[in-house]
């Protein structure tokens, strides 16, 4: 067979090699060998419930040790060239049937359920990402993070739960790291210990590894769902109302400078990438990011990433740079992934000199804490401008900020729509659009709220609305949330 280095008579000469140091009777079940629950569900089922994913990933060490004999027996049997010239179902056909006659030849009896399930953990583990692969495979997961070889935690409905899932020791996930970063040209190992890299999907990862890590890798995982979210779904999900997501739509459209603001896992990029849907085809629009997440949906799209230092401690290219090579671009808008330095102050140049409708993400608890921390972080970076300088410039580029909130039951909200208003004195003004207050909550834990208007009956770009014929919208909007609140 191509992929095996000969046929199948050499296979069975490895014979003596592969039996077991104690192999099973041959009436001896797998059952004793495998799962303890052989008939319980896969590990990724349609639609998962979290207690029987997680009694489907609780397997005995002996299913370990049977699985890491097999593994051992099949990189012995194959010729890894030849494999890596194969597609992805020609390599798991190849491996399947050599991983069968291992079985055969070690004489252990399992039913098709279980041969099956072995055969694709060992799969996973040659061609994918190993014990992850079921993980990245739902799309219910939110995050997944793994401390160390034996203990797996994933995030699903706003909660973390942890699963029965582990790895054959740190060593494999070590490898699995590995080859994750070097799929985008980055690396991780003692020299280089931490790494921020993606998936292929999109998905963010940052792993760090020994001796940084003392217990052994620990790999952190952003999943993104296949389907993009839209802000029609973030209303039928509660996270914000009808009238605001009208007024976030024209947000988009009229090309309003907008800051999203939250805390982790608040939902940030989302909110960015449903926010973009409403920028016109025929713009212009430049990303920078540090690990490339947002997908854009327009045709017209130039995506930048940063690039950390080689082992020489050379060639790194911060965000800083991408900002400031991005207007010599020709950008109609600028989308910065996350705010967290000194390129905040080349985001607001940009805003102020004809990049209208440019968009970025930073942590903060709320809207002026928001505005703290731009200033922070140009201060930070070295300039030396009086702070009344820096909050005008703020005032000037900035003219909404859309806060985001993971509350405690696990729920996202958008809290705040606000204005950037301008400077009295030295303090800078705004103005709250829309808020969301929390009532209370049920018998189940979930928080009860309401998003309300504050009654606000002409904002700030009232006149940039008009420009583009978009007032007597956020007039309907804004009338509608006025009624939604009195009712």
């Amino acid at each position: 067979m191509f992929g095996k280095r000969s046929g199948n008579d050499d296979i069975r000469a490895l014979k003596p090699a592969l039996q077991a140091p104690e192999p099973a009777p041959a009436a001896a079940p797998m059952r004793e060998v495998a799962a303890p629950t052989v008939a319980s569900p896969p590990i990724a089922p349609a639609k998962p419930q979290p207690a029987a994913a997680a009694a489907a990933a609780a397997r005995s060490d002996n299913y370990y040790q049977v699985k890491a004999t097999i593994f051992g027996a099949l990189i012995e049997a194959i010729d890894l060239a030849q494999l890596a010239k194969l597609d992805g179902e020609s390599a798991r056909e190849e491996i399947r049937d050599i991983v069968n006659e291992i079985i055969a030849i070690k004489n252990i009896v399992m039913s098709i359920a279980e041969q099956e399930e072995l055969l694709d953990d060992i799969c996973n583990d040659v061609l994918g990402y190993g014990p992850l692969e079921p993980l990245l495979s739902r799309d219910d997961i939110a995050d997944i993070m793994v401390n160390g070889a034996g203990t797996v935690f994933i995030e699903v409905g706003g909660k973390i739960q942890k699963t029965g899932i582990r790895f054959r020791d740190n060593q494999q996930l070590l490898n699995i790291c590995q080859r994750i970063v070097s799929q985008v040209g980055r690396r991780v190992d003692e020299s280089s210990p931490i790494c921020d890299a993606r998936l292929a999907d999109g998905s963010r990862v940052n792993a760090i590894v020994p001796p940084l890590a003392i217990d052994g890798p620990a790999l952190t995982i952003r999943k993104f769902k296949k389907d993009k979210l839209t802000l029609d779904q973030l209303v039928k999900f509660g996270a914000i109302s009808p009238e605001g997501a009208q007024i976030l739509q024209i947000i988009g459209r009229v090309r309003c400078n907008v800051l999203i603001s939250g805390g982790t896992g608040s939902g940030k990029t989302t909110l960015l990438n449903c926010l973009t849907q409403y920028i016109e085809h025929d713009e212009r629009v430049i990303t920078c990011e540090d690990a490339a997440e947002l997908q854009l949906q327009q045709p017209h799209v130039v995506r930048l990433e940063t690039r950390p230092p080689n082992i020489e401690g050379e060639g790194q290219v911060t965000m800083r740079e991408l900002v400031r090579n991005c207007l010599r671009m020709r950008p109609e808008r600028i989308i910065v992934g996350e705010v967290r330095g000194p390129e905040a102050f080349d985001l607001l140049q940009a805003m102020n000199t004809g990049h209208d409708g440019s968009m970025g993400t930073l942590h903060a608890n709320n809207p002026r804490e928001a505005l703290s921390r731009c200033e922070s972080m140009i201060t930070m970076g070295g300039f030396s401008l009086p702070s009344r300088t820096i909050r005008e410039m703020i005032c000037a580029s900035i003219d909404v900020i859309v806060q985001a909130a993971r509350l405690r039951d696990g729920s996202r909200r958008i809290t705040h729509i606000t204005e950037v208003m301008g400077m009295e004195g030295d303090t800078i003004i705004t103005q709250d659009l829309f808020l969301y207050d929390i009532v209370g909550e049920d018998a189940n834990g979930k928080i009860i709220g309401r998003h309300r208007s504050t009654g606000i009956g002409r904002p700030k770009f009232w006149e940039r609305a008009r420009y583009y014929n978009e007032e007597k919208r956020l007039a309907a909007a804004l009338d509608a949330a006025e009624v939604t609140d009195k009712g």
